[in-house]
C-alpha cells in the first residue's frame, strides 16, 4: 500500500507528514511517496524523505498512485479527478463550512476523513489536530502582540522610572486560550480572561490569570472546547463585562469559535475605539468572522490607534514543530485505518473513525454535514 504526502499550496506552509515520521510506515509495511518540495517551508528538505525511506515524485503521480492521500487543506477539482478509484483522502476539511465540496467529493466517490471534526474525546486527544494547532497559534498570538505593541509587557523599576505591567484580556480558555495565558504570564503581563464556561475558571486562575465571570451561562461542558450559542440576556451581561476589560486591556487576544457557525461578535467598533492607542487586538477567530467586529481575515489593519490582527493560520508561522505534532496526530489516526497487513481497514464500528469520516461510498456520511 501507499501513502502520498502532498505539498499544500499557499500560503499553507506546514507538511502533512515530516521524514521523522517515515518510521513508523516502514513498521507498518507501507511506503510512502512525497510530492517534490512538500515539506520545504517546514524545513523537510526532499533529501531528508529519501533518507528516511520515502520516494519522492511529481504531483500527479503521487495522486494517481496512492491509496492514501495527505493534505492538510482542501485539493481541487482537478486533483481529485486524478485520483485512484477507493482512495482515501485524509486531512483538515472544514466540512461544516464546505459542503457543497464535500458533496462533489462523494460524487467522484472519494473516501473523505477530516480530522477538525473528530470527536473530541479522551481517546482523541493524541489525534486532535485543532487542539495541537491551536496550542501554537495561542502561543504566537502573544509573541505577535508583543512585537507590535509599543510598550513592555513586564513591570520595570529603573533608574530612569518605573514601567508598569501590560494588561492582556484573553477571550475564551479554549487549548489556544490557555496557551496564550501562560505565555504572556512568562513574559509578565497581568492577565484577565473571559470564558462562558465556569469550569475553566480553575485552570485559568491555576496560571495566574483572573477569570472574569458572568452568571447564566447556557452549558458550554460538552461543546468539545467550542463556544456555545448564549440567551439575549447573558449576551447583553457579557457585552458589559467585557466593554468593562476591553477598556482597561493593552493586548486583547481573541480566541472564541462555534464549530460550524460564525464566530461571536465579543469586541464592539465601540470598544475598540475605548482603547488606548497603541493598543493591540489578535483575532484567532478571524477566518469564521472573527471575535472582534472590525477583524479583517489575513489582514492587519489600525483603527483610531488600535492595531487590529485577523489570523487564523499563526500555526503556520511555525512551520517545523506544527508539521511534527501535526504528522503525530495524522500517524495516530491512521492507525485505527491501517491493518496489521499494512492495507486499508476502515473499520466503522469504531467511534473516532465514524466520527470523522465525511464521504464514503458516493455519500456524504457524517450527520452534521449532511444536515
Amino acid at each position: 500500500m501507499i501513502v502520498g504526502v502532498l505539498k499544500d499550496s499557499s500560503p499553507e506552509t506546514r507538511v502533512s507528514i515530516l521524514p521523522e515520521h517515515l518510521a513508523t510506515f516502514k513498521k507498518w509495511k507501507v511506503d510512502v511517496t512525497v510530492e517534490s518540495g512538500a515539506g520545504a517551508l517546514a524545513f523537510a528538505a526532499d533529501e531528508k524523505y529519501i533518507e528516511a525511506g520515502g520516494s519522492i515524485k511529481s504531483r500527479a503521480e503521487v495522486l494517481q498512485g496512492s491509496d492514501i492521500v495527505l493534505s492538510i487543506n482542501a485539493l481541487s477539482a482537478d486533483d481529485i479527478s486524478k485520483l485512484k478509484p477507493g482512495a482515501v483522502l485524509l486531512g483538515a476539511y472544514q466540512p461544516l463550512f464546505n459542503g457543497s465540496l464535500m458533496n462533489e467529493w462523494a460524487g467522484k466517490n472519494v473516501t473523505t476523513f477530516s480530522l477538525d471534526m473528530i470527536p473530541r474525546t479522551t481517546r482523541a486527544q493524541s489525534m486532535d489536530v485543532l487542539s495541537s494547532q491551536a496550542n501554537i497559534a495561542g502561543y504566537k498570538a502573544v509573541l505577535l502582540a508583543a512585537t507590535l505593541y509599543p510598550k513592555y509587557f513586564p513591570m520595570f523599576m529603573t533608574a530612569a522610572g518605573s514601567i508598569k505591567p501590560a494588561k492582556v484580556l484573553i477571550l475564551g480558555a479554549g487549548v489556544a486560550g490557555l496557551q496564550a495565558i501562560a505565555t504572556a504570564k512568562r513574559l509578565g503581563a497581568v492577565i484577565e480572561v473571559f470564558d462562558t464556561r465556569p469550569a475553566v475558571k480553575e485552570e485559568v486562575m491555576s496560571l495566574g490569570a483572573k477569570f472574569v465571570e458572568v452568571e447564566g451561562a447556557a452549558d458550554a461542558s460538552k461543546a468539545g472546547g467550542y463556544a456555545v450559542e448564549q440567551t439575549e440576556e447573558f449576551m447583553q451581561r457579557q457585552k458589559a463585562k467585557i466593554a468593562e476589560s476591553v477598556a482597561k486591556a493593552d493586548i486583547v487576544i481573541c480566541t472564541a469559535q462555534i464549530q460550524g457557525r460564525k464566530a461571536p461578535i465579543l469586541v464592539t467598533k465601540e470598544m475598540i475605539e475605548a482603547m488606548q492607542n497603541g493598543s493591540v487586538i489578535i483575532d484567532l477567530a478571524s477566518s469564521t468572522g472573527g471575535n472582534a467586529e472590525l477583524t479583517q481575515d489575513g489582514k492587519t489593519i489600525q483603527h483610531n490607534g488600535v492595531t487590529i490582527v485577523g489570523n487564523s493560520a499563526l500555526a503556520g508561522t511555525m512551520s517545523s514543530d506544527a508539521s511534527k505534532l501535526y504528522g503525530k496526530n495524522i500517524l495516530n489516526f491512521l492507525a485505527l485505518i491501517i491493518d496489521k497487513e499494512g492495507q486499508v481497514n476502515l473499520n466503522f464500528e469504531d467511534d473516532l473513525v465514524k466520527g470523522s469520516c465525511i464521504t464514503h461510498g458516493g455519500a456524504i456520511v457524517h450527520e452534521r454535514v449532511k444536515a
